[in-house]
């Protein structure tokens, strides 16, 4: 049991003794696994082409700001007194204009996560099945492989956080027990050739700003921190305990992250050379398909399969509920105009728009677009949804007054830079 002053608003609002329970053991696992995704598994690749330097660079200036904007965009959604999805949030703050201006960001925003972990566990799942033994050729090229997969994957999503707890759980509890064990056993195969040496200054910044996004990815979750705050305001009568339980979540995913991603990230560092880097970014897929085809030893290669497979299919369970809710809160601003909300049936709603999600991404699959492209290219709408967005409420909005200080002007800086990076891509 622990006393917890609750601070919203202007100052001290309430005070009471809240445990840690299970409910929040969940979404602390749900967090860190929606994290340890394709930032993760893609992010090694990232360190092989640009090196460590320029990675260490990215990373200083971006797991402060992750931290940062993390919680400014979560308090800000907090403090609102709608709290059905995004669109409305923002909607309470600037009118229903903005909220499906706004709205519609964050989707897009939501889209490049849930199409790149999509493309991901397909191309990648089939590319082991072919490493292994188990297939000729890829399935991939086979069109139902990829329906198949994208279709269990939200049929299991679908069903919400409490099924995702016993369903993700496990998952991302082995997949990050592996991260660290990985990062262990790798320690043999470090090889400092193949770090590479600091070349000229114009080419450092350029792979520094290419980098960001990667280093952003590793470690972030706020695409799920909307629903985890839905969640808590259905669950709890007093909004400012569901506040602080939020708020603790938040933080405690953001530590344990830190510390985990980069131990793997040296480590991998060290055992991944350029020319590894580069068999990756051809064959568009992530750094750990290739290690189970180069490193020697079946049981990295199979902890290897494991936690690609694990990473990237609990970080779509953890983005599914967050881009469901704003797909539905676009919708719905729409839908109210015409008429009633209450009139609006929900559940058949929810159905036609899981149906279009599943075709949509089946789609996607079999157009087979570049994932790392995608991460590099989207730097900029979390640029302006995750950053700028929470910076121009806090000093638009008097009622979110209290939010204001150094870190807002931060967030609003490293903004600028993500939503800078893409174009960088030119000068490669």
């Amino acid at each position: 049991m622990k006393t917890s002053s609750l601070v919203l608003g202007d100052g001290i609002r309430s005070s009471a003794r809240i445990p840690f329970t299970g409910y929040d053991f969940g979404w602390v696992v749900l967090c860190v696994g929606m994290a340890i995704g394709s930032g993760i598994v893609f992010m090694p690749v990232q360190i092989g082409l640009k090196g460590l330097y320029a990675f260490l660079t990215a990373v200083l200036l971006s797991y402060p700001a992750v931290y940062h904007l993390q919680n400014l965009f979560l308090r800000t959604l907090i403090q609102s007194e709608q709290c059905e999805d995004y669109a409305g949030a923002i909607s309470h703050y600037l009118g229903k204009n903005w909220g499906v201006a706004l709205g519609s960001i964050y989707f897009v925003m939501l889209l490049g996560g849930i199409l790149t972990y999509a493309s991901s566990i397909t191309y990648d799942s089939a590319s082991y099945f072919q490493t292994f033994g188990l297939t000729e050729q890829s399935l991939a090229k086979q069109g139902w492989y990829g329906l198949l997969v994208i279709a269990l994957l939200v049929l299991i999503s679908a069903q919400g956080e409490r099924l995702l707890f016993k369903v993700a759980g496990p998952m991302i509890m082995v997949k990050f027990g592996i991260i660290v064990l990985l990062a262990v056993v790798m320690v043999p195969y470090w090889d400092f050739s193949n770090v590479m040496p600091l070349g000229d200054f114009a080419t450092f910044l350029r792979d520094v700003f290419l980098t960001l996004p990667f280093a952003l990815f590793s470690i972030l979750y706020v695409q799920i921190l909307n629903p985890m705050n839905i969640a808590y305001r259905k669950l709890e009568s007093d909004r400012y305990v569901a506040a602080y339980r939020s708020v603790r979540v938040n933080r405690i995913a953001y530590i344990i992250l830190v510390v985990a991603v980069l131990f793997f990230a040296f480590s991998f560092a060290f055992s991944v050379s350029k020319a590894d880097a580069e068999q990756a970014l051809a064959q568009n897929i992530s750094a750990l398909a290739i290690a189970a085809k180069v490193m020697p030893g079946a049981w990295v290669k199979i902890m290897s399969v494991m936690l690609n497979v694990f990473a990237i299919m609990s970080a779509f369970f953890g983005i599914y509920l967050g881009f469901h809710e704003a797909l539905k809160g676009i919708v719905m601003n729409l839908l109210s105009r015409r008429a009633e909300q209450c009139a609006i049936n929900q559940r058949k709603l929810g159905l036609v728009l899981t149906l279009a999600i599943v075709v949509f991404l089946w789609l996607w699959v079999l157009g087979n677009f570049s994932t790392m492209l995608i991460l590099q290219l989207v730097g900029p709408i979390f640029g302006i949804t995750t950053c700028l967005v929470p910076c121009y409420l806090v000093w638009k909005v008097e009622a979110l007054r209290n939010l204001r200080g150094k870190a807002v002007y931060y967030v609003a800086l490293y903004g600028v830079l993500l939503m800078a990076s893409p174009f960088f891509k030119f000068f490669e």
